[in-house]
């Protein structure tokens, strides 16, 4: 997700809860459940070292999903309020060994643990390993644990060792990092990268052989980290899940193409009368699909205005001179307003910016995307049937499977409010995961991509639990 701590209409204050400091585990988390002593996640947890970390912090945990976490205070929940359903099941059972750290940084903007220092990360280490090691990137601009609840609980079920990282900046300030533009958003490709190489290196030493399979996966921003590692890194890993990736280009699309029409459509659409038939004409040509109108206000209101301004400040800052991050909600017309931003009549120097951390479509392992619809943040449209080309172009298709999801949006906390017009991604985002480890693993061929209806008699329950790939 592109903004920090957004949660649904009906949960926007009860989703925050408040930053959890790190504690001493209880001597009980330690010891085994069936009382036969020290438990084996405890085994060999004096010479497990993260190389290149500067600082780390191992502990022996019953409980490493968030059905323990929370209360031994090895998670935030504040990192992952508001991206999934409240009806997800929390799976538990799974001990083992937590690794807390930072590697050398010198931005200050993640709070976690008290710590003031970005390019936090968390490991996780099962006791009862299955071979593979999933590293995701948070998405948006929040910290490292906003993964635990929709993909780090249920690849530790599995078996999997989990290691996530900040990306090296987090908050909405984050383009105060680095020296030149594009500088901040570059620092999340390196900072997985470095994070892989290392929890590779912490896995073998924890279960003493390398991990038989190295996977990588993530959402919105998550997801472009995903779709760049396996484009730039594809040695390192053996495939991806890509969640609704942020697309960035250099000639376009991207967030400062399709977003500006919005900022300055929508408003006149939703007053009505004179000019909103026009207005909402605007709105579909910049990509957001007809049917979406229902999430506009939402996302008028918590997204468009604010990931625009804080994205065009971290790649043309020049745009609104001594200015940070602009003005919110300037009416078109207003001197150095957002609404009126041109992309393509920018600076050449916005461009390089954007070349620093832009896709090719040449991965160089496996990768299935899943992409929502009617997201309204990153239409579809504009994003990933568009990297679904550049794929193709670069001749890689053999290694894509593209899965457009009818009904689905960009949060997926948003199902609450609306369980009769959207649905989740995140059973979705399983499924496409469990094909890919049947590509890697067995060989076995995903089903060809498609868009994958939404059932019309289907409830709740079963939207959250289900989203088969195959028709």
């Amino acid at each position: 997700m592109l903004l920090p701590r957004i949660t649904t209409l009906r949960r926007a204050l009860a989703a925050a809860a408040a930053l959890v400091t790190l504690v001493a585990v209880p001597a009980a988390a330690a010891q085994d459940p069936n009382g036969a002593g020290e438990a084996a996640s405890c085994a060999r947890v004096q010479w497990l070292r993260v190389p290149g970390a500067e600082r780390q912090e191992k502990a022996c945990l019953a409980e490493l999903t968030t059905a323990g976490t929370v209360a031994s205070g090895h998670t935030d929940p504040a990192d992952w309020a508001g991206l999934t359903p409240a009806g997800l099941s929390v799976p538990s059972g799974v001990p083992g060994i937590q690794i807390d750290g930072y590697f050398p940084d010198t931005s200050t903007t993640n709070t976690n643990h008290n710590w003031q220092h970005d390019a936090q990360f968390v490991i996780r280490l099962p006791d009862r390993w299955n071979g593979g090691l999933v590293v995701a990137g948070s998405p948006g601009v929040r910290e490292q644990y906003a993964n635990d609840r929709a993909i780090g609980d249920w690849v530790l079920a599995r078996g999997y060792a989990f290691a996530s990282t900040d990306k090296g900046n987090t908050g909405a300030a984050f383009h105060r990092d680095g020296r030149t533009p594009g500088d901040a958003i570059a620092e999340w490709n390196a900072r997985v990268t470095q994070l892989t190489r290392a929890a590779r290196a912490v896995v073998t030493q924890r279960y003493l052989r390398p991990p038989a399979r190295t996977l990588a996966t993530g959402m919105s921003n998550g997801g472009y980290l995903v779709r760049w590692q396996l484009e730039n890194h594809p040695e390192l890993y053996d495939g991806g899940v890509d969640w609704e990736g942020t697309l960035w280009r250099e000639e376009g699309p991207n967030l400062l193409t399709f977003l500006p029409p919005a900022l300055a459509a929508y408003p006149v659409y939703a007053t009505g009368g004179e000019g909103a038939e026009q207005a909402h004409r605007r709105m579909t040509a910049a990509g957001f699909p007809a049917g979406s109108e229902f999430l506009w206000p939402f996302h008028h209101q918590y997204y468009w205005d604010l990931t625009q301004r804080i994205y065009r400040e971290e790649l043309d800052p020049d745009f609104d001179g001594p200015l940070e991050a602009g003005r919110p909600f300037c009416a078109p017309g207003t001197p150095v307003c957002d609404a009126d931003y041109d992309y393509a009549s920018r600076p050449d120097a916005v461009r390089e910016a954007v070349s620093r951390i832009a896709l090719t479509g040449r991965i160089g392992k496996p990768l299935v995307t899943v992409h929502g619809t009617l997201d309204v943040l990153l239409p579809i449209s504009r994003d990933s049937d568009v990297y679904a080309r550049m794929v193709a172009d670069a001749g890689r298709g053999r290694l894509f499977r593209y899965y457009r999801v009818d009904g689905g949006t960009h949060v997926d906390s948003l199902f609450d409010a609306f369980p009769d017009r959207l649905r989740p991604l995140l059973p979705c985002h399983r499924a496409a995961f469990t094909a890919l480890e049947d590509w890697i693993g067995r060989g076995v061929q995903p089903p060809p991509g498609r868009t994958i209806p939404r059932p019309a008699s289907a409830g709740p329950e079963e939207l959250l639990t289900s989203c088969p790939l195959a028709p």
